[in-house]
């Protein structure tokens, strides 16, 4: 799979300021993002297979948990053209207050 697009990932990396969660949330994105990359997906149901906690929320609209769940992200799948665009990242708490069909990066 196309990932679309890692600075967004690195961003918000850069953004955590305590040094020791910053570590961990940087090293699970990149064990994330390295999966991902090398994934071959065709529906819901092979993302399921190996994250069996993903939520799927329509069949498009996918939440992972990261880090122990302690953050949230969002991506939109392509399964056709292979492509995972990240739509999200943040905090669980922040990710309450979000409309995860909705949401767009940036928002």
């Amino acid at each position: 799979m196309r990932v679309i697009a890692r600075r967004t990932l690195r961003a918000f990396i850069a953004s955590l300021s305590d040094g020791r969660d910053q570590q961990a949330v940087k090293a699970s994105l990149d064990a994330w993002f390295d999966e991902v990359s090398g994934a071959t997906w065709k529906s819901t149901a092979d993302i399921k297979k190996r994250y069996a906690t993903a939520s799927v929320v329509t069949a498009e609209r996918i939440v992972f948990n990261i880090k122990g769940n302690d953050y949230r992200l969002v991506v939109s799948v392509d399964f056709q053209k292979a492509i995972v665009w990240i739509k999200w990242i943040g905090t669980h708490k922040a990710y309450d207050k979000i409309d995860v069909t909705e949401v767009r990066h940036g928002g």
